[in-house]
């Protein structure tokens, strides 16, 4: 497994979700602006809606712009047990332990990302090969660990 290709993968996906939100955010506020008008209560209404709005979308950018620092701390070094940065197989599937960011298919290889702060990745944190862990009543198997 090819851990620098999935980083890459990730970051191009963090990139994508924030040149939308940027966006979004932009096309937002130009809303924001071309509803000032002397008509009354009904556009301050509308205004402060659009604003809620906006403010919402930047915490979403917030959030995305900490991941993205997330993942330029990581490396595509081997890792011997269950951290930040592990690619992960157990019997169950293969997960990218990053932050997350979805499904992503490399290679013919399904794989999910995950945040070290899920409860997956809290349950086999500091896990190594061939340990098992239990979440949701299901047992797992550690098969392999890059």
């Amino acid at each position: 497994m090819n851990k620098a290709e999935i980083l890459n993968i990730i970051k191009e996906k963090i990139t994508e979700k924030i040149r939308s939100l940027e966006y979004l955010i932009s096309e937002t506020r130009a809303s924001n602006n071309d509803t000032k008008s002397s008509m009354g209560d009904k556009y301050e209404t509308g205004r402060e809606m659009l604003q809620q709005e906006i403010n919402n979308l930047q915490r979403q950018l917030n959030e995305v712009l900490s991941q993205q620092a997330a993942v330029q701390k990581l490396n595509a070094e081997p890792s011997a047990q269950v951290q930040s940065g592990a690619l992960v197989k157990t019997d169950k599937g293969l997960f990218y332990v990053a932050v997350s960011v979805g499904e992503i298919i490399l290679n013919g290889y399904k794989m999910i990302t995950v945040s070290p702060e899920s409860p997956l990745v809290k349950a086999m944190f500091g896990k190594k090969l061939a340990d098992t862990f239990t979440i949701n009543n299901n047992r797992q198997v550690i098969e392999n660990i890059w």
